[in-house]
């Protein structure tokens, strides 16, 4: 359709639903956001009937799910205006897009918690089973909880905008692996000896940081806090849900 030709008005309900039903195709054909809010919704809803929720649960459920592609179909119409009125920099467009953005992100946030209080306790217990199950295979606690560690770190480099994941900026990343392995080691092994190897290896990694002089003190004494505070974090979750 030319979007420079006049578009008359409805000239009744039925050409207004028509627009409407138009305005959700076009959301939903070019914005993939919209689609995969959609993906989702369906996907849920299918499982809920296989789960037959309670009426007040469902409900409450699509009401969210509503919410939400509401919130996203109207920043799509924001933006669109915003495009219309200025098509350069500038921060009151910005602003608004940025406002309409965070009420999608809010609407988000409102389904994760929907989604939670409904859909936990028919997933629980069978989860519970499964990480009982898994106890055995403690290791993959210490590669998650390294995978955790190295997206704290890029995600802070990128946040404060210095360095590269593991050279330079804030934290140091080679300090938060190397004390990430030692925490793990140490909690699966339970061998002191192991420990005080292990310990001096992640001291003489964040010492290399600091003769090469990649990163200062405080940088390499963050780093080292994060790998060893996150590990543990992820260690003490996942053997407090399997008590």
């Amino acid at each position: 359709m030319d979007e420079r030709k006049e578009v008359p008005k409805p000239k009744s309900w039925f050409e207004s639903l028509n627009y409407a039903i138009e305005g959700v195709i076009y959301a939903f054909k070019t914005q993939r956001h919209i689609r995969y809010h959609y993906v989702i919704a369906a996907s849920a809803l299918i499982l809920s009937l296989f789960l037959e929720l309670p009426i007040a649960e469902f409900v409450m459920f699509s009401l969210s799910v509503v919410i939400l592609l509401f919130a996203e179909m109207m920043n799509t119409a924001i933006e669109e205006s915003v495009n219309l009125m200025e098509d350069k920099y500038n921060i009151f467009a910005k602003r608004a897009k940025d406002v309409s953005a965070g009420a999608v992100l809010v609407s988000s946030i409102g389904v994760v918690i929907t989604v939670y209080m409904i859909f936990t306790k028919y997933i629980y217990e069978p989860a519970g089973l499964v990480l009982r199950e898994a106890r055995v295979f403690s290791g993959h606690i210490a590669i998650i909880a390294l995978l955790l560690c190295l997206i704290a770190v890029v995600t802070l480099k990128a946040r404060l905008g210095k360095g590269t994941p593991l050279h330079g900026g804030m934290p140091s990343g080679h300090s938060a692996v190397a004390f990430s392995l030692f925490t793990s080691i140490t909690l699966l092994t339970l061998d002191p000896l192991v420990m005080i190897f292990s310990f001096v290896m992640a001291v003489m990694v964040c010492q290399s940081r600091l003769i090469g002089g990649i990163h200062t003190k405080l940088e390499v004494f963050l780093g080292g806090l994060l790998g060893f505070g996150l590990t543990l974090l992820v260690f003490r979750i996942f053997f407090a849900t399997l008590k």
